[in-house]
């Protein structure tokens, strides 16, 4: 008998497993192990939450991820859940490779903007963190040089950012007075430095059709930032392209650079080695408002899913408080949603990295929305690189936009 029950159990406890369906997902952050873990966790807590579903999880290097999408797109082998980079996701959802979310209504009320995919009027993806940049910089060495400390309320004015760069220089104490980052290329550029255009009044591409970047990238305020992009490295205000990778990691650290364009990530290892003399800054006001960049990786639901239930349950129970705070406690980005701030210790009031969600909230401004996103950050890498190596500013700008304006219309307006 008792044989016959351990059977009949064994059956049950096969028979409900074998009920829960399977989700295929694709993760970016192989090798990555904080967010793999707590992925991990996620995961785990989902699948013994219910009984319906149990997901699979296939990690990719990020250097790989988009290909692989893109390849299994073409071959019809999407995964159920995919993860994507923010700025990239409509050009994934144009070529149909996403579909919109099924959230419970509300579900993203409290969410920061640049967490949230919204293409063609509906909400695709949605990430678990964001990321900010903010100025690092020394209390200490800005008091030093008689240097006002900028506000939210009132960051610097290009007058009061370039003199104070012209200070820091002739001081005589670092190599270079600013780091923007030059030794990290690819998503960093449009991530990084579109903001200073977009201050300075330009964009990479005009906002209010997305069918030409004509005046927007090339007009009068996008030459007046790119004579100014220029002159940083002619004045040897800021390392140019051939920057070390290690001086990009340690550079501020180490003592080599004054000032520093960086984002939260890299927070946490500024804040051991200097503590209370750092200060993250807001973005300077070029002439049309502070700005900084928003959207990083986010979850989406493959088009081609024979499962959107339960993709969609699984983000939906992803995006809870208690994840995203787990989160941004092992990357140190920012929680997604205020009320996840607030149970963290370095985004909660008073919390070392509680300016971050701030200038997210306040500053961020998301790269342009368009499937034609993914073809325009390379050009403007590309004219961005050849600006700060000497390359005359009007004709860079003026190729560039002919560049991404035929790309556009070979691809019939992206839809717009």
């Amino acid at each position: 008998m008792k044989k016959l029950l351990g059977l009949l159990t064994a059956l049950l406890i096969f028979t409900v497993a074998g009920a829960q369906t399977e989700l295929s997902m694709w993760y970016h952050g192989a090798g990555n192990a904080a967010e793999r873990d707590t992925l991990l966790m996620i995961i785990e807590d989902f699948n013994n939450s219910q009984s319906d579903w149990v997901i699979n999880l296939e990690e990719f290097p990020q250097e790989s991820y988009n290909e692989s999408i893109v390849a299994a797109a073409l071959s019809g082998n999407l995964p159920d859940i995919i993860d994507v980079d923010g700025p990239v996701m409509p050009n994934w959802a144009w070529s149909g490779y996403m579909q919109p979310l099924n959230l419970s209504e509300g579900a993203l009320d409290d969410f920061l903007p640049g967490a949230v995919g919204v293409w063609n009027g509906e909400v695709y993806s949605v990430g678990l963190w964001d990321a900010a940049i903010a100025m690092f910089a020394r209390r200490s060495v800005l008091e030093a040089n008689g240097i006002r400390i900028p506000t939210l309320e009132q960051p610097w004015t290009l007058e009061e950012f370039d003199a104070a760069l012209e200070t820091l220089q002739a001081s005589g104490e670092f190599e270079f007075a600013f780091d923007p980052g030059m030794a990290w290329t690819g998503e960093w550029y449009p991530y990084a430095f579109s903001p200073f255009l977009q201050s300075f009044g330009g964009d990479m591409i005009d906002r209010s059709t997305f069918l030409t970047a004509e005046g927007a990238l090339n007009g009068e305020e996008a030459l007046a930032f790119g004579n100014w992009w220029q002159s940083l490295f002619e004045r040897d205000l800021a390392p140019g392209t051939s920057q070390d990778g290690a001086d990009r990691e340690t550079g501020f650290i180490d003592g080599k650079y004054a000032l520093q364009w960086n984002g939260n990530w890299a927070a946490l290892a500024a804040l051991d080695a200097y503590g209370d003399d750092l200060l993250f800054l807001p973005a300077p006001d070029f002439g049309n408002g502070p700005i900084i960049g928003a959207a990083s990786w986010q979850f989406g639901v493959a088009a081609s899913s024979e499962n959107p239930e339960g993709a969609n349950a699984f983000i939906e129970f992803a995006i809870q408080d208690e994840y995203l705070a787990a989160f941004s406690q092992a990357t140190g980005l920012i929680p997604a949603t205020q009320s996840a701030a607030a149970i963290t210790p370095n985004y909660a009031a008073g919390g070392p990295l509680e300016v971050f969600f701030e200038l997210s909230n306040e500053q961020s401004l998301i790269r342009p929305p368009t499937p034609g996103y993914v073809v325009m950050a390379l050009v403007f890498e590309k004219a961005l690189a050849d600006i700060a190596n000497g390359a005359d500013v009007q004709d860079t700008l003026d190729a560039a936009v002919d560049e991404i304006n035929a790309d556009i219309e070979n691809n019939n307006g992206y839809g717009f």
